[in-house]
């Protein structure tokens, strides 16, 4: 008999602002616990160096975890010309040393809107990816190095922000997958110095952004009645999508995987709604069908 998980059933998303120095599956624990939850998940995982936003997604809201994956990021990153790590940021050993010459402003922004656009990027060894089974990570603390397929990736913005002593920050939007430290090491070897990030702040996650996060110490200080007002609804990632409305009769249906025939000329992924209570998504195909899809099981 599988073993029963203690706590509570919630519902929803809360924005972490997670702190500099922890991972995030131990700010995730943090949260739930906080939460007394049975069930949580984060949408995108933040190194121990970056702070910033991180969703956690509590009971049901861990369906809609693979949506916010696939979310534009934006951050704001520091990187230090002329230092080369074998991480890729300031936790790893410094392997290359270089002087930086004299960057004019014209000579930034042109190395910036060089990475402007979608190209290859191949993912660094320190990285949670698998090979053969074994995360990268593991090997390159092995003082292994394994070839890396490239994974396509777009930069949507690069902003400059500051350039003061060797660093430089800049605003990066770019999509899922994009690894910030090849970004950086990447920008680094445009200039012909070298680069490493010195810092990583998570800004936004699709429509999520760090004006609605929360800190951990933020967090512990709420009531009961507090914990219930920061959560943000499962559905609220899947705005975009057509919704549509059923009835009782046909939410019983839905409930039971059966395909219904609605009044509705909508295509693709919905949501479905039965007195404003969120059944899940479903997808409508041709003739005015509804076939379910995922589910959520949600106290009304």
């Amino acid at each position: 008999m599988a073993k029963k998980k203690s706590g509570s059933d919630v519902h929803g998303i809360f924005l972490l602002d997670k702190r500099l120095g922890i991972s995030s599956n131990r700010a995730l624990q943090e949260v739930k616990r906080l939460f007394n939850a049975k069930k949580a998940g984060h949408t995108g995982s933040l190194d121990p160096l970056a702070s910033g936003l991180l969703p956690v997604c509590l009971g049901e809201a861990t369906k809609t975890s693979a949506y916010l994956l696939n979310e534009r990021k934006r951050y704001q990153v520091e990187i230090q010309l002329g230092i080369v790590t074998n991480t890729g940021d300031a936790e790893g050993t410094v392997i290359q040393e270089s002087p930086v010459p004299e960057l004019s402003q014209k000579q930034l922004d042109d190395c910036l809107n060089n990475f402007v656009g979608s190209y290859d990027q191949v993912p660094p060894m320190f990285s949670a990816l698998k090979y053969n089974g074994k995360k990268l990570y593991e090997l390159a603390r092995e003082g292994k190095t394994v070839e890396r397929k490239p994974r396509r990736i777009t930069i949507y913005k690069l902003q400059f922000i500051d350039y003061q002593q060797q660093q430089l920050t800049i605003n990066v939007h770019c999509s899922k997958g994009t690894y910030i430290r090849s970004l950086a090491e990447d920008i680094g070897k445009f200039l012909g110095c070298g680069g490493t990030v010195t810092k990583l702040r998570r800004l936004a996650v699709g429509g999520f952004t760090i004006d609605r996060c929360y800190t951990i110490e933020q967090l512990q200080a709420m009531s009961s009645e507090q914990l219930k007002d920061v959560l943000i609804a499962v559905d609220e990632p899947l705005i975009s999508m057509p919704a549509v409305n059923v009835t009782d009769e046909q939410a019983q249906a839905i409930r039971h995987g059966q395909v219904l025939q609605i009044d509705e000329t909508t295509e693709g992924l919905v949501r479905i709604y039965s007195r404003q209570i969120f059944l899940g998504l479903g997808e409508m195909i041709m003739g005015g069908k509804l076939a379910p899809k995922k589910l959520y099981h949600l106290q009304s």
